[in-house]
């Protein structure tokens, strides 16, 4: 038996234009934090060392209010205190991959069993963006019915996107919901796909065409897991703090461009500021729109370009981030063709790209075509009644428009321009 979870995003076909306001600094950087459990109506004042750790704090209505945490080098007995604190009943099943087991497992384990009150069980699967399927995230669910486990489990998602979205998935179906716990251990992770509640896995037609909006307890940010983390997975998570600068903070895509080489050294001081701006900037935006709306189809820049990507060329062959880099430098080029930004903006965008080791153009082999392209963009969910809506950058730093209400010779020839550079003509 298969249990599939289709998530139908409603989305107006009002356009959306935003020019928003500068993300507020500081939010949610304080020493203590109060949260409701929407599940067992508990008040709990979370005590918290602000010295160890930075707390943003992720608004939502019906007081299901969470927390992220953001620390390094942490004290392990306070820091599982806190974990465990966000557990709900007795059983834990913490749901990692291959290449994150034989680095991190162990710790958590031990985190969430001392005491002796909890009994953890664990899950490791394959790695890669290839098996984040239906078939794999029920191997998550096989093990649930195998263990005999609850409602009131607690699943633990230890790894990179991958990891957290299927296990974000199966918590929101296992018995029609349970809780679970973001621990995410690459950028792209902790700066974007861990916070927010959106949970997925991929058709073979499309990237996360089925999933569910299911919220985390908490968010546990441990940049010291990125020590481990690749160089070419730490350049494809910085594709996503970037994104933040271009559509909503210009103050912050500033900072960037100043400080890219401590990113890419991985400079401690300098990711725990750049992950933490970045969930901020994404908090106030889950915030107005949990549901993704209108407002929140603007953290999409680039995507819809970089999934078809990633889908015309094979999952797992492209970093998300890689394809999100080439997606964002082709909604830039679009844009300026279009008269809605300037050059200026353009070069500015390539040129940080290129400052984090991205790409911004196709490879010489790339099987994409025109008409691949727009036969995967036709299979995304910003598409509505037939019409395909981009994220689009017009007028200063800092703003852009989720509409579809585009000029559509202008979104052919930027891929028509794109295709024709990686053929070599």
């Amino acid at each position: 038996m298969r249990l599939i979870a289709k998530a139908l995003i409603l989305v107006s076909l009002v356009d959306v234009s935003l020019s928003f306001v500068p993300a507020t600094k500081g939010v949610g950087n304080s020493g203590w934090l109060s949260r409701r459990s929407p599940r067992d109506g508990v008040e709990r004042l979370m005590a918290i060392d602000s010295d160890d750790f930075d707390v943003v704090k992720v608004d939502l209505d019906d007081g299901r209010d969470y927390p992220i945490y953001i620390g390094a080098e942490f004290d392990p007995e306070e820091a599982g205190k806190m974990l465990r604190s966000h557990v709900k009943g007795k059983r834990v099943l913490v749901v990692t991959n291959d290449k994150v087991a034989p680095l991190y497992l162990e710790k958590y384990e031990s985190m969430l069993k001392e005491g002796g009150e909890l009994q953890v069980d664990s899950l490791v699967l394959p790695d890669g963006e290839e098996k984040k399927t239906m078939d794999v995230m029920m191997k998550i669910l096989d093990k649930c019915l195998e263990l005999k486990l609850d409602r009131k489990v607690t699943f633990v998602a230890l790894g990179g996107g991958v990891i957290g979205d299927m296990v974000g998935f199966a918590a929101a179906i296992y018995q029609r919901g349970v809780n679970f716990i973001q621990v995410p251990t690459t950028v792209m992770a902790m700066v974007d796909s861990s916070v927010g509640g959106k949970t997925a896995v991929n058709h073979p037609l499309g990237k996360n065409m089925i999933g569910s909006f299911h919220q985390p307890e908490c968010v546990f940010v441990d940049t010291d897991t990125l020590k481990t983390l690749p160089d070419r997975e730490l350049q494809s998570g910085i594709a996503e703090v970037i994104k933040y600068g271009l559509i909503r903070d210009p103050d912050f895509f500033e900072w960037q461009e100043n400080n890219m080489e401590g990113l890419l050294k991985r400079d401690p001081d300098t990711l725990r500021y750049a992950i933490k701006r970045s969930c901020e900037n994404k908090a106030e935006v889950v915030k107005a729109d949990e549901k993704e709306a209108g407002i929140r189809a603007t953290l999409n820049l680039g995507h819809t370009f970089g999934h078809a990507i990633e889908n015309g060329s094979g999952y797992g062959v492209w970093l998300h981030g890689e394809a999100v880099a080439i997606g964002t430098a082709m909604a830039a080029t679009m844009s300026a063709r279009m008269g809605w930004i300037d050059e200026e903006l353009v070069k500015r965008t390539y040129t940080i790209m290129h400052a984090a080791n991205l790409p911004t153009e196709l490879p010489v082999d790339s099987p994409m075509d025109t008409e691949t392209f727009l036969d995967a963009m036709s299979v995304d969910k910003k598409v509505a009644d037939g019409q395909l809506r981009l994220i689009l950058l017009k007028g200063d730093l800092g703003n852009c428009v989720f509409t579809g209400d585009f000029d559509k010779d202008a979104m052919t020839a930027t891929i028509e321009e794109f295709v024709a550079e990686c053929a070599g003509s």
